[in-house]
């Protein structure tokens, strides 16, 4: 469903997170029973017997997997700031340390009725920034030191009212719950990968008997991963747009959120980071690139053209930092 408006786009974004953690079970269930098929292969004389106990032992492993993950889920739920916060290596800061930054930000909450968001600066020269929270009450924004240095007032403006919007609109709760999401998965396939190649190996006469079951394994393990990744890509590939729109609409300017685009453009690099993270950011060209079914940024060209067609806006084209 398309996201008409402030009010359409909450809802969708609350059945987008309800559909991502429904989901979460089943791909589960898909990727730990592509992993007993490989266990049992390594074990199994036949493939009906590789196939029986990868059966046999799905509900016990499914149990336990299960567990594990609502054990992380929690863990992440009530953490997941401070996590990014480590993993980015943002600090917080207030007006007396960036008096810029918080007086746009609150003059942009004031203007809407909005709940002022903690603010946070990387101390980084890429060109970006993020929203993060799980609700209104709980957002933080955090931007780049090369951000600040590179920005105008209005462009700065505009950013900020793009990172507000994701927080307004539950992009921000999305982002966190589809990267909570997404990191179980990978736990799991990295976790039983490992212990998959510790197991004890049999004599050759206990091995080639079930190869059809381990290549069965693998195809559902593939499965489950290219699944929950273009899940979570496909979640969030218009979000970058709707912000853009509500942005300009919260400003009043599509210049300057044209402008900033074109500042930022080829400077928002932050290869050190998880592209789970990388997801939340502004931009990641890295993540634009390729098929649209993975890309969870659309390019910075087609961001600028839709204002330029829809909002009136003007292209200077790239600009300098």
């Amino acid at each position: 469903m398309r996201a008409i408006g402030l009010s359409t786009r909450v809802w969708n974004n609350n059945w987008k997170c309800a559909l991502l953690l429904a989901g979460f079970p089943l791909l589960l269930a898909l990727l730990i029973f592509g992993l007993a098929l490989l266990f049992a292969a390594g074990v199994a004389e036949t493939e009906a017997q590789a196939f029986r106990l990868a059966w046999n032992a799905l509900p016990g492993a499914l149990l336990a997997g299960l567990l594990l993950a609502l054990l992380w889920f929690a863990i992440a739920w009530a953490a997941h700031q401070r996590l990014l916060d480590g993993v980015t290596g943002a600090r917080p800061v207030t007006r007396r340390e960036e008096p810029l930054l918080w007086n746009e930000m609150e003059a942009l909450c004031i203007s809407r009725g909005e709940r002022m968001p903690r603010l946070a600066v990387m101390e980084v020269p890429a060109l970006n920034a993020f929203a993060s929270g799980l609700s209104r009450a709980e957002g933080q924004v955090t931007v780049t030191r090369g951000l600040l240095d590179a920005l105008g007032r209005e462009e700065l403006r505009a950013v900020l009212a793009h990172e507000l919007a994701h927080i307004r609109g539950g992009d921000a709760r999305l982002g966190v719950v589809a990267a909570i999401f997404a990191g179980m998965l990978t736990f799991f396939v990295e976790a039983f990968s490992r212990a998959r190649f510790r197991l004890p190996r049999g004599g050759g006469d206990r091995r080639g008997g079930a190869g059809a079951a381990a290549l069965v394994g693998l195809l559902l393990i593939l499965l489950a991963a290219a699944l929950g990744a273009v899940l979570r890509f496909a979640l969030s590939r218009n979000r970058e747009f709707q912000a853009d729109a509500e942005a300009v609409r919260l400003t009043g300017d599509a210049n300057a959120m044209i402008r900033a685009l074109r500042r930022i453009e080829g400077r928002s690099a932050l290869p050190e980071l998880p592209s789970l993270v990388r997801a939340m950011m502004l931009d990641d060209a890295a993540l634009a690139r390729g098929p649209a079914l993975w890309a969870t940024h659309p390019p910075i060209a087609a961001r600028v053209a839709a204002m330029v067609r829809y909002a009136g806006g003007e292209d200077p084209g790239p600009l300098a930092a």
